[in-house]
């Protein structure tokens, strides 16, 4: 993944627009639920809840420093969320995982289905180019598994606007504890951008803050 200048508008999954109207279109996703005003949160599998997720490849492996898989992931969550919606509350795309926040409509709790629906997606399309059949086990045949994503993924049931946050820093500062780059605003992979267009985050957020600490499912 090339890295742009500071606060550079780059062309992300979507090419051409901004990286986080890929995710986003071009209205909030939160409407009426955003960063700055969310107060209500439930327990895991309760509808509606807001949760925070953590994706990582098989075998760490690093295919999202791909454009073409890029693309295939944009294409691949678009596609669910026309039949399946979900508001996302932030976002950040890395090599070889990702982390996310997400919250579900009312009446709404199945993020496992989504789940299954973007890897699926992503996988059909990617087959040719990052399927990798020197990876694949007894185990994977049997479950017809591709090479391409962890079996499981971790998850967090947001509880309150303290642990909202937290998980919010904690994918906003991920490029920067990983090495990818210095200052937070660098990586344009994540929804980073749009908030400080918001007002939610200031736009050298990061630059003098000790890391986020937790458990984050990496």
């Amino acid at each position: 993944m090339g890295v742009p200048a500071c606060g550079a508008v780059v062309a992300w999954l979507m090419g051409g627009a901004h990286p986080t109207e890929m995710l986003m279109g071009n209205a909030h996703p939160t409407e009426g639920m955003g960063y700055n005003t969310m107060v209500t949160y439930r327990r895991a599998d309760i509808p509606g809840g807001t949760y925070f997720f953590t994706v990582v490849t098989h075998k760490c492996r690093k295919i999202f420093a791909s454009s073409e898989a890029r693309t295939f992931l944009r294409e691949a969550i678009v596609e669910v969320r026309q039949q399946h919606p979900f508001a996302i509350d932030a976002w950040v795309l890395l090599p070889e995982h990702l982390h996310c926040i997400w919250t579900l409509p009312p009446g709404d709790h199945d993020f496992s289905k989504r789940w299954g629906l973007i890897k699926a997606g992503f996988s059909r399309r990617a087959k040719g180019l990052l399927h990798d059949e020197a990876l694949l086990t007894k185990s994977r045949m049997n479950k017809r598994e591709s090479t391409i994503w962890q079996r499981r993924f971790w998850e967090h049931a947001i509880c309150d606007e303290a642990d909202l946050r937290s998980h919010m820093d904690y994918i906003h500062y991920n490029p920067v504890k990983h090495g990818l780059v210095e200052q937070v605003c660098d990586w344009p992979y994540s929804t980073f951008h749009r908030l400080v267009a918001e007002g939610i985050y200031p736009r050298h957020w990061g630059a003098e803050m000790t890391p986020p600490s937790g458990t984050f499912g990496e």
